[in-house]
């Protein structure tokens, strides 16, 4: 059994290290938490120790963003998306961090936290492959003051893989892609996830100046005659069971 089981690991990451050598791999790491001491550990834990030590790893452009609806949310979160040239490069992130001495210097207080007190209530990763059509991370063009924009992040759930297929192909060959790219939605990244709770699913972020920025940018998509001719394609149809839309601001230590 365990033979099986590091054959399937080497073969899991040949695949992926040999999918990601164009495209990029995301991981995106979902922080649960329930109040303000939380949330400060885990801004400080990301801001004075995690960050600067993927930065050093010269792993840049990691986005960290709070829901809007954290004001209200009993389950409050932190989207941490962290963007990797390579699968393995994911793999070999943690033993890197266990040398780096500014790392668990910066990083104490959360490394070493009592179980009374846990920085977090749980976490979750994401894993996504970079769709075809956006090969890399694209930082937003945005001029108004960081405070006020809004990031969005999409959730498609298919109903089937079959279905999820025609949904990624409809981004792709389709033309979804270049459609956002025609509005200027400032998209920084779709992918295909590969790893997570809501599978199948594909998952992209877009980024507005502000709110009606974002809202004003939705209707021109609405409106959009390519869009309208895509949506009433037979081989499109039943695509998406569920869409789920999550409103953000960056942190302010965010790298975008």
């Amino acid at each position: 059994m365990k033979k099986k089981i590091t054959f399937f690991a080497a073969f899991f990451c040949v695949v992926f290290s040999a999918q990601s050598f164009a495209n990029d791999i995301y991981a995106i790491t979902v922080y649960h938490f329930t109040d303000a001491s939380q949330e400060i550990t885990l801004d400080t834990y990301l801001q004075t120790a995690y960050l600067p030590a993927l930065h050093r790893k010269e792993i840049k452009n990691v986005g960290v963003f709070k829901p809007i609806a954290n004001d209200t949310a009993a389950d409050k979160i932190i989207y941490v998306i962290v963007p990797y040239k390579s699968f393995d490069e994911f793999l070999r992130l943690p033993a890197q961090l266990i040398t780096d001495n500014l790392y668990k210097t910066a990083a104490a207080s959360y490394l070493n936290a009592d179980y009374k007190n846990p920085p977090y209530k749980r976490m979750e990763t994401i894993m996504l492959t970079a769709f075809p059509m956006a090969p890399q991370l694209t930082l937003p063009n945005l001029t108004s003051p960081k405070a006020e924009h809004i990031y969005e992040l999409r959730s498609y759930e298919s109903p089937t893989e079959n279905y999820h297929k025609s949904k990624v192909k409809m981004f792709n060959e389709g033309g979804e892609v270049d459609i956002f790219k025609a509005i200027n939605a400032n998209a920084i990244f779709y992918g295909d996830v590969v790893s997570g709770s809501h599978m199948p699913n594909l998952m992209y972020l877009t980024s507005y100046e502000n709110m009606a920025d974002r809202d004003a940018h939705w209707k021109i998509f609405g409106d959009n005659a390519q869009w309208k001719k895509l949506n009433t394609l037979d081989e499109y149809k039943n695509n998406v069971s569920k869409a789920e839309v999550t409103l953000m601001h960056a942190a302010s230590y965010s790298d975008y």
